[in-house]
């Protein structure tokens, strides 16, 4: 009953544009079509806010694409450490445009409709992505770890078909994990106007919206985030204690600066990809006080910045990447 009086609550306080078009929408009992707010509390400027997103989506597709295709054209570049910068790029791709596309929609034309399928597709895509992103991070830890480490034996240590391998693994370990999301959503029942306080399908923001019993969709949900998140940041850190470990016994100081800038672009971008997310999940979950167009605007951001951000990172922070992109645009006298 709380749940049910949430909706009408939430969605009195909507402006009057929004309810002109939820008062529009047909609304079915088992298979709803989903409202998505966008940014509430914000509903006014939310075509203002749409114009940075839309800029990093764009910045996403752009600067991944150059890194797929310069990795892709270079066999230089056919080592591990871009191979899985490589594997990154496609899934920050498909992690920007699982989320972009809808939720500009939403804030620029108020095209806030979305139906259940497709709701449910676009959640499993954002979160089964999201965990490959951070498990092609781990991946990346080790390659750093090896590559420092053991020096001498990283080429027979990560060779392709032991890439290809980690590759299939973050894949069937995300899809395997995200895949009881959107099978057990379909066993909730949603009696009243399912609106969605978010821009775009969030796993936790529909389970809220049912008003069956969703104990095992809420458990489920924050056994993953932990799993996921716990296992992969441990493995994370514990690889680079073995790094910082190996680098301080290495004498001279130019040594250890340049075995620390090796890992520079891979600390940022575990930097940008972690603490927003985590800060997501908490405030989700616990952060009452945070007013919640804060916490949605944070979460659209978490999607979008990594993805736009990963290739800027790489691109200045990696010569090899940063030559071969000025030599393909043709301004190699710049460098």
């Amino acid at each position: 009953m709380f749940l049910v009086k949430y909706d009408f609550l939430f969605a009195s306080s909507l402006s009057k544009p929004l309810m002109k078009t939820l008062s529009n929408s047909s609304w079915r009992l088992m298979q709803p079509s989903f409202f998505l707010v966008g940014i509430p509390g914000l509903e006014e400027s939310q075509h203002w806010i749409a114009l940075p997103l839309c800029v990093l989506y764009l910045l996403a597709l752009l600067g991944n694409v150059t890194i797929l295709f310069t990795i892709w054209t270079d066999p230089s570049l056919q080592q591990p450490m871009y191979l899985f910068l490589a594997m990154l790029s496609g899934i920050d791709l498909v992690l920007a445009s699982s989320t972009a596309p809808k939720t500009l929609a939403v804030l620029l034309v108020h095209a806030h409709e979305i139906g259940y399928t497709a709701c449910l597709v676009q959640m499993f895509f954002i979160h089964a992505f999201s965990s490959m992103e951070s498990g092609v991070l781990v991946a990346m830890a080790l390659d750093r770890y090896v590559a420092i480490c053991r020096p001498l034996h990283h080429s027979t240590i990560l060779h392709p078909r032991v890439i290809g391998r980690i590759g299939m693994a973050v894949l069937v370990r995300g899809m395997l994990l995200l895949l009881p999301f959107p099978i057990l959503l379909r066993r909730l029942v949603f009696c009243q106007a399912t609106v969605i306080g978010h821009a775009y399908c969030e796993h936790m923001a529909v389970v809220k919206l049912a008003c069956s019993e969703s104990t095992v969709n809420r458990a489920y949900g924050l056994a993953v985030a932990l799993l996921v998140v716990g296992l992969d940041v441990l493995a994370i850190g514990v690889s680079y204690a073995l790094i910082l470990r190996a680098v301080l016994k290495v004498p001279g100081g130019e040594a250890r600066l340049k075995a620390f800038s090796t890992c520079g672009s891979h600390i940022c971008v575990i930097l940008v990809f972690y603490v927003p997310g985590i800060f997501s999940f908490l405030t989700h979950r616990f952060g009452q006080q945070v007013p919640h167009h804060v916490h949605v605007l944070l979460a659209t951001l978490y999607l979008l910045v990594p993805p736009a951000l990963n290739p800027l990172v790489y691109g200045v922070k990696t010569q090899q990447i940063r030559q071969r992109v000025l030599r393909v645009f043709d301004i190699k006298g710049l460098i």
